[in-house]
């Protein structure tokens, strides 16, 4: 994708600069042109300015894969999470690794940091050690410019059982929720193999929505659980302006996956722009939203500034 091209082509920079210099550039290459971070009207524009601006403590630990199931668990009680089938700071001797196949590992702070395990002569364990290592190093939040993942302590590795069938992953269903309100369900199907996105209302009125994939005509059947599915996103997500979260259903019973904060960093657009517009709408930003992360520190930097001056001007005793 170009937009991903583009970008990645300027990470090396992007990290080194200063938090709104570094998105503003972002913004002009997804863009095309110059940021309206200080007065955003679209959805990818807000998630932007949650990255620069939001430092809601709520956000790290719902970012976490091991806590966020921890939280859906008191809210909503339990059966509502896959449950995990080992979590540990660093992976167990190789004679503990026991785990049921088919089975994925996962790191706590990332995000698309998976390894599949499909059969016993997938656990290469010489490069899955080396692999969980690179991630236990890595802080993806510093690298993505994401705030909550830098927030993740201590970093984790987890193992979930895998719950597709025949190394195919169930559909992902994604749905975007407003103050409380599912206003968008995206459905990602072959995820592992043709990767195709969907997109309906909370009636299963399909919408020509492109996003990571270009639009597709065809239809896909709602899950059996969506009414409950929505139920427990807006429930969890009832306190939050805006949360993509990430469902699956299993045998016809639903699941929450994750919460997430910045779907794809804000750097791919919807398309339409219409679409970009509408749901921008539905997530009013307050004034202490705004205000928070980097205007404070700047903020307090001209504070402390300030003083040391006036320190500086006093007369000596």
């Amino acid at each position: 994708m170009d937009i991903f091209w583009s970008i990645s082509r300027w990470k090396p920079v992007l990290r080194r600069l200063p938090l709104p210099i570094s998105l503003r550039l972002e913004y002009f290459l997804v863009h095309h042109g110059f940021d309206r971070l200080n007065r955003p009207q679209t959805l990818t524009e807000k998630i932007m300015h949650r990255r620069l601006y939001d430092r809601d403590p709520r956000l790290p630990p719902l970012t976490d894969k091991v806590q966020v199931k921890e939280y859906v668990t008191e809210v909503l009680g339990p059966g509502w999470v896959i449950p995990n089938v080992w979590v540990g700071e660093t992976l167990p001797p190789r004679s503990h690794r026991n785990w049921p196949i088919p089975y994925v590992l996962k790191a706590s702070h990332g995000s698309g940091w998976n390894i599949f395990v499909w059969s016993p002569e997938d656990q290469d364990w010489g490069r899955i050690e080396a692999t969980a290592e690179r991630w236990l190093r890595r802080n993806y939040g510093r690298e993505t410019r994401e705030w909550a993942y830098t927030q993740i302590k201590p970093r984790r590795l987890l193992v979930e059982a895998f719950m597709g069938t025949d190394r195919v992953a169930p559909p992902d269903y994604k749905l975007f929720v407003f103050n409380g309100r599912t206003a968008l369900v995206q459905v990602d199907t072959g995820r592992l193999q043709a990767h195709r996105q969907f997109f309906y209302d909370t009636n299963w009125q399909q919408r020509n929505i492109s996003y990571v994939c270009p639009f597709v005509p065809g239809d896909i059947e709602p899950p059996q659980s969506l009414s409950e599915m929505i139920w427990a996103a807006e429930r969890v997500t009832a306190d939050f302006p805006f949360v993509r979260v990430d469902c699956y259903e299993i045998a016809g019973k639903p699941y929450i996956g994750e919460m997430t904060f910045y779907p794809n960093g804000g750097q791919i657009p919807f398309q339409p722009e219409s679409v970009e517009q509408e749901l921008g709408s539905l997530w009013p930003l307050d004034s202490a939203t705004s205000r928070s992360g980097t205007q404070l520190m700047l903020e307090k930097t001209r504070a402390a500034s300030a003083h040391k001056t006036s320190v500086l001007r006093s007369p000596s005793k």
